[in-house]
């Protein structure tokens, strides 16, 4: 708990800046209407507060889940076992982190308004489910994301172990961290873009329905390949720096509190 919480709250802050401008990049209005690079730090609040129980819960999930499903460093069983137990963290983890990254990504686009006010403003039109809107998107998102970067981080971690014949260091394990994140997030862009338009469709709007296919299908026919794909830099640059920060400060921490 300890360990995952504080990788999660480093990451979070630390990149927080590369998020503003991936969310303004995928926002209907565009780029500028959304606030461009002004007040890059609108909605930090929200991932203050929900960084620390949002990580510590999918890495709670994660090794409780690894430690009950059958497992061996040359078991043909392990990618499937990582590939489960982060699907499980996911969903787990998702009903922490959906509630703050609605308020997170509507504070981003409205830099004028308070993290505060979108909250009550949301729970006054919206109800409780508005801060679960994009629940279903998001899992859709986290878990094909979770699926590539989780097996090919253990892969990359055990490779490396066995190259040089003891157990990576903490930094290593943050490099393989930020290849593995990076790749997974180019690949799961259209998903996280569509996760986007969801959370900040207005109420009673077709993509506020929570349809994932439907809101990619708009933003293909509207946009193209390049509207599926936007924000794709600074969401590699801010998961490739957030894995080598949030794997490896999880790798530290965990050995030195184990």
């Amino acid at each position: 708990l300890k360990a995952g919480g504080l990788a999660g709250v480093c990451v979070d802050l630390i990149l927080f800046p590369l998020d503003t401008v991936k969310t303004r990049l995928q926002s209907p209005q565009g780029f500028r209407k959304a606030g461009g690079f002004r007040g890059i730090y609108a909605g930090v609040p929200s991932t203050a507060i929900g960084s620390f129980p949002n990580a510590a819960a999918f890495f709670i999930t994660y090794e409780n889940v690894k430690s009950v499903l059958p497992l061996g460093s040359s078991s043909y069983l392990s990618p499937a076992t990582h590939m489960v137990a982060a699907s499980l963290g996911e969903v787990v983890a998702c009903l922490i982190r959906v509630p703050s990254e609605v308020v997170k990504q509507r504070a981003q686009v409205s830099p004028s308004s308070s993290t505060l006010r979108i909250l009550s403003h949301t729970l006054y039109h919206e109800g409780i489910q508005g801060l679960y809107r994009g629940y279903k998107s998001t899992v859709l998102r986290e878990i094909p994301f979770s699926l590539v970067q989780f097996p090919l981080w253990e892969s990359l971690k055990d490779l490396w172990s066995w190259k040089q014949g003891h157990v990576v260091d903490s930094w290593q394990s943050a490099v393989c961290g930020a290849f593995a994140g990076g790749f997974a997030a180019a690949v799961t862009t259209p998903l996280d873009v569509a996760k986007t338009r969801i959370m900040l469709a207005k109420a009673g709007s077709s993509n506020a329905s929570g349809n994932v296919l439907a809101a990619l299908g708009d933003i293909w026919r509207t946009q193209g390949l390049s509207g599926l794909f936007a924000g794709v830099v600074p969401r590699m640059a801010a998961i490739s720096l957030g894995g080598f920060i949030f794997l490896g400060t999880y790798e530290k921490t965990r050995q030195l509190l184990l």
